[in-house]
C-alpha cells in the first residue's frame, strides 16, 4: 500500500485562487493541515489564506518553479485546466500535467489528487471533456499513484453552472432552449465534491484510483433551471427548439450572459455529452451520501448570503466614491451601489451617526422620500416606517430600524441592514469605517439582488432616485459626524 505516512503531511494546492481550489482550501485549513499553494501571483494570494499556510511562486507550465514548490510535499492537488485559454488549451493541458507529474515523481511525492471530468470515455467527446480525461492519464504515467475524480455539474455559489442557470433564469422569464438544455447530468454540490478531495489524502492506496462521483439526482441542465426557479419563486417558460447549434448557442450566452462569452463555445460543446455516474465505486469506498439538486441549491443560495455578506466592498470596488458603471456594479446577479467619503476624525467619532441612524434622528437626507417610501410600504401590506428603532443610541443584531433590521453590527466599524419593506427581490444597506486616530473612511454600500425581469426593471428605473438618496445621506453622515467633533470640543472646554 502507498499510504500516507506522517500523520500530517505537508500538502501542495494548486488552484487555490479558482473556485473549487479556493474553497478546498479553506477546508484543509479547516482541518490544520500544512498547506502550501502554488500561486503565479502570491501577492494576490496571500492576503486570503490563513497565517499557516505557505504560499509560493510558481506556475504549472515552468518545470524548475513546479521542483522547487514540490520539496517535502507528500500530497499534491492538481487542481488546473487551462479552459480559458486564448490558444490551444489542450495543449497547454498537457504540458502542465507532465511537469507537474514529473516533477512530483522527482520530489517523492506520495500521491496526486486531481479533479476531472465525467463522460464516457468510448464516445466522442468534447475537446474540454476528453482533455480533462488525458490529464489525468498524463498524470497517472508519471508513476506516482494517482486518485483521479471525474466530476458532473458542479453546484454552489460561484460556480460556473450554477451561475448559468440563475443568470438564464432571472433575466429571461421565457427563452428558446437547444438540444443541450435536456442531455441528462448528474449535479453535485461543491461541498460534497470538497468532502471527497479532502477525504482522499486518507484513502489506502494500492495504485491508481479513478472513481466517479455524481449528486443524488439524474436532471438536465433544464432542470437545474426549474429547480433554481422554483426556490427564487419565479416562472420560466422553456420552448425547445432543434436548430441552435453549439455555436450559436455560444453566441447566445455571450449576449444573455457575458461573463461567460471567453468560454461559451466550450462549455456548450461539454454540457451536450451526458455525464452520469456509472461506476458506484466512490459511494462504496467513501462514506459520503452526495446530496441532491434541490438541497444542492438550497444550500448554494444559503451560502451565498454568508459569502456575499462576508466580502468588503473596498476589496472590490473604487475607493474614489464613484460607482464605476451607471446602474451599479454586477457581483452575480446582485447590483450595488458603493460610495466613500473622508472624515478627519477616528473612526469611533466617525461611526456615531451610523450608529444612531433611522427612528427618530432619520437617515440624514431626504427624509420625506424615506417616510414616502414607508407609506407606499404600508398601503401594500409591508410594515412601513411604524417600528422606529429599540434605542436611540444603541444597537443590537436582530434590531428593527423603520423597515430594516441589523443584519451585522461592530461597535465604531460596521453596520449591515437587511430591508423588510415590500420588494421585489432582496436588499442590504451597509457601512463600513476604518482608519486611524486623525482620519477615517467611511463607505456606504447599497446591495439589492432582484428576483426576475421585473426586479431588474425595478432596480434600473428608480437608481437615479436612489443614487441622489443614498449621496446625500452619506453626505449627511458625514456632516452630522463633524457636529459630533464640535461636540465633543465643546464638552472639553466646558470641563
Amino acid at each position: 500500500m502507498n499510504n500516507i505516512t506522517p500523520s500530517n503531511p505537508l500538502i501542495l494546492l494548486t488552484g487555490a485562487t479558482g473556485y473549487v481550489g479556493g474553497r478546498l482550501l479553506k477546508a484543509l485549513e479547516k482541518e490544520r493541515c500544512r498547506v502550501r499553494c502554488l500561486a503565479r501571483r502570491p501577492d494576490f494570494l496571500k492576503p486570503k489564506v490563513a497565517a499557516s499556510t505557505e504560499v509560493v511562486r510558481g506556475d504549472v507550465l515552468d518545470r524548475p518553479s513546479l521542483d522547487a514548490a514540490m520539496r517535502g510535499v507528500g500530497v499534491a492537488y492538481y487542481m488546473v485546466h487551462s479552459m480559458g485559454s486564448a490558444g490551444s488549451f489542450e495543449e497547454e493541458d498537457r504540458r502542465a500535467a507532465r511537469h507537474f507529474g514529473e516533477a512530483a515523481r522527482a520530489a517523492g511525492v506520495k500521491r496526486i489528487i486531481y479533479l476531472g471530468g465525467l463522460g464516457d470515455s468510448k464516445s466522442k467527446l468534447s475537446p474540454h471533456l476528453r482533455s480533462r480525461q488525458e490529464v489525468g492519464e498524463i498524470l497517472r504515467q508519471s508513476g506516482v499513484p494517482v486518485i483521479e475524480f471525474r466530476a458532473s455539474v458542479i453546484i454552489g455559489s460561484g460556480s460556473l453552472s450554477f451561475e448559468l442557470s440563475r443568470a438564464l433564469v432571472e433575466r429571461l422569464p421565457g427563452m428558446v432552449t437547444p438540444k443541450w438544455v435536456s442531455v441528462p447530468a448528474q449535479p453535485i454540490a461543491n461541498e460534497d465534491v470538497i468532502a471527497y478531495l479532502t477525504a482522499a489524502m486518507h484513502l489506502p492506496l494500492t495504485g491508481n484510483r479513478v472513481l466517479e462521483i455524481g449528486g443524488a439526482d439524474v436532471v438536465s441542465y433544464a432542470g437545474i433551471m426549474r429547480e433554481y426557479a422554483r426556490q427564487r419563486g419565479l416562472r420560466v417558460l422553456m420552448i425547445p427548439v432543434p436548430v441552435l447549434t453549439p455555436y450559436l448557442s455560444s453566441l447566445w450566452l455571450g449576449l444573455v450572459t457575458p461573463v461567460y462569452a471567453r468560454v461559451g463555445r466550450k462549455l456548450i460543446d461539454s454540457i451536450k455529452h451526458p455525464t452520469i455516474v456509472r461506476d458506484d465505486t466512490a459511494l462504496r469506498t467513501f462514506d459520503i451520501r452526495p446530496m441532491g439538486i434541490e438541497e444542492a441549491i438550497r444550500r448554494a443560495l444559503v451560502n451565498e448570503d454568508k459569502e456575499f455578506a462576508e466580502t468588503r466592498w473596498s476589496d472590490a470596488l473604487s475607493s474614489s466614491g464613484r460607482v464605476r458603471t451607471w446602474g451599479g456594479v454586477r457581483f452575480g446577479t446582485r447590483l450595488v451601489d458603493s460610495r466613500t467619503a473622508q472624515v478627519n476624525q477616528p473612526p469611533a467619532v466617525a461611526f456615531k451617526p451610523i450608529q444612531r441612524i433611522g427612528g427618530e434622528t432619520g437617515w440624514y437626507g431626504c427624509d420625506g422620500l424615506w417616510r414616502l417610501r414607508g407609506f407606499l410600504d404600508m398601503l401594500v401590506g409591508g410594515v412601513g416606517m411604524r417600528r422606529g428603532r429599540r434605542d436611540p443610541q444603541t444597537l443590537r443584531v436582530g434590531d428593527t430600524l423603520d423597515f430594516w433590521r441589523v443584519e451585522a453590527f461592530e461597535p465604531d466599524k460596521r453596520l449591515r441592514l437587511q430591508a423588510e419593506m415590500k420588494l421585489p427581490g432582496r436588499a442590504w444597506l451597509e457601512f463600513e469605517v476604518t482608519g486611524d486616530e486623525t482620519a477615517s473612511t467611511i463607505r456606504q454600500t447599497a446591495i439589492f439582488d432582484p428576483v426576475g425581469l421585473f426586479g431588474q426593471i425595478y432596480w434600473y428605473a428608480l437608481y437615479p432616485l436612489h443614487r441622489m438618496v443614498f449621496s446625500r445621506m452619506l453626505k449627511g453622515i458625514v456632516a452630522a459626524s463633524m457636529r459630533e467633533e464640535v461636540k465633543q470640543c465643546s464638552t472639553v472646554g466646558s470641563v
